[in-house]
Formats: C-alpha cells, structure tokens, sequence
C-alpha cells in the first residue's frame, strides 16, 4: 500500500481499549486507503519515503511542512493552522470573526471540554466536545476527565490559561512512550481542589461529570529509552512493531515514529 500519510483514526471500545487504523490520502485520485496498522502488531513491517510531501489542505508538492502538514501558504491561510488551534484563548469564532468564518463557526463556536488527564503529571486540555475521546488517544494519556464544559472555543482557552501556572499543557512524549505512569495522582480531587481557584466567571463552567475514563493501548512492550526514526534521513524502516501510544508507532530496538508529525508524507508500506 502506498499514500499520503494523515493522522492515525482512533476508536475507545467498550473495554476501553484504544484501536487505530492509518489513513493514506492519494492525491491524484483524492481517494483514501486504510492501513489496519493494529493488526500489524508483533509482525515485522517495512515502509519507505518516497520523497514526496505533499500540503494536507491544498495538496501541492512541497519541500517540508508547517504545523504537521501544511505548505508556508496555508500555514498562513487555512483555518485549521489559525493561532487559536495552538492558544485557544485567542479564538474569535464565537464572534463571526478568523480566517473562514463558516469554519470557525461549524468547529470552534461550538461545545467544548476543557480535561486533565494523568501520565506522570496532571496536564490540562482543550478539545472539541466531539474529539472525546479522540483527543485523549492521540495525546497517549492513560487517564482522564472532563474539568469543565463551555458553549465555544475561547471559554475552554481561558480555563486553561487560569490553570497553567500549576499544570503543563504539553505531553512529555518520552515519559509517555516508556509508559512511566505515577499511581498516586488523583483526577478527582484535583478536580474539585481546580474549582477553588476558578474566578467566579469560569467556576460557572465546571463539569458534574466525575467519571475517569481508563485507555489501554495495543502495546507488547514499552520501550526503555526512546529513540525517534527521521524518516528523511533513514529512508527505509524495516523492523517489528511492537505496539501503538498516542500518535506513535512503537519499534523494536526502543525505535518510535511518530505519524502525525508526518502528515503529508508519502510512503509505501510492505509487510
């Protein structure tokens, strides 16, 4: 199989275990294949870059990307490389107002949660209400639960922006992918202890909502240290996978990859 890699699709099923399967975009005949990368899981694959890259949003051929996919030109124009993805609090689409109004209108002025979640530490986050648990996946998060839920995009950045003076907004990736996890971490009581600190115009937003939602992912073995593959050197990869945390692919060797960051690569796969 061969294409333009996308984001990986990610499903919770009832057990809560985390299922992928990876989108490859052909953009001549702008059609999509689907790689069933989980069931690929302890058998050794190969894949190499063909040396094209090419825009997620308008598709031309380009030398390197912006923000996980994007030429320099729709980096700057395309609603969905807008400033207030990054820094929410800055978003205006509750007023009419960004880059495409219809778009800001059909995706940010619309519900969403602001959640912790727990690897090693208590992070904070911002998703679209229809991204849970999509967004909890793709960050690799072994825990998490809903803090507070607002009416738009911008409330949800203001949440956060109070709360980053005692919790990151970034994943340690590599504490992630070794799956090192701390036990004693609380979602709940931090929760509430958060509301305290809320001044009285977002404390309004709090979630009643106290369930924690558990994620297993398909994984043989974590790696012990971490070793990032640049395709764009290598070329070619040719090893087992081991498993799949957050965006990533796990390889043996405490090799990993991560497929989002690639969005826009092409790439044949064999197995």
């Amino acid at each position: 199989m061969q294409g333009e890699i996308r984001k990986m699709k990610t499903t919770l099923d009832d057990n809560n275990n985390a299922n992928y399967s990876l989108p490859l975009y052909n953009s001549d005949e702008q059609t999509y294949q689907y790689l069933d990368i989980q069931s690929l899981i302890g058998k050794e694959i190969s894949f190499h870059f063909t040396g094209t890259i090419r825009c997620t949003s308008c598709t031309k051929k380009v030398r390197k990307t912006y923000l996980g996919g994007y030429c320099f030109d729709c980096f700057q124009t395309a609603p969905e490389a807008s400033e207030c993805v990054i820094r929410p609090e800055l978003c205006r689409g509750h007023l009419g107002e960004g880059r495409d109004a219809a778009w800001e209108d059909q995706n940010h002025n619309q519900p969403h949660i602001v959640y912790l979640t727990a690897n090693d530490v208590i992070k904070v986050g911002v998703t679209r209400a229809t991204q849970v648990p999509t967004r909890w996946i793709d960050q690799g998060a072994a825990h998490a639960i809903k803090l507070a839920e607002t009416p738009y995009r911008q409330l949800a950045g203001e949440i956060e922006v109070a709360l980053k003076s005692e919790f990151s907004d970034k994943t340690n990736w590599r504490k992630m992918l070794k799956n090192e996890l701390d036990p004693a971490l609380d979602l709940v009581e931090t929760k509430w202890q958060i509301e305290e600190w809320l001044p009285d115009d977002l404390r309004q937003f709090m979630s009643e909502d106290d369930e924690i939602t558990t994620i297993n992912y398909p994984v043989l073995e974590f790696p012990q240290k971490v070793s990032s593959i640049n395709i764009e050197k290598t070329k070619e990869v040719s090893a087992r996978l081991l498993g799949i945390k957050g965006q990533y692919l796990i390889f043996e060797g405490n090799k990993v990859w991560n497929v989002r960051s690639h969005a826009g690569y092409e790439l044949h796969f064999s197995i």
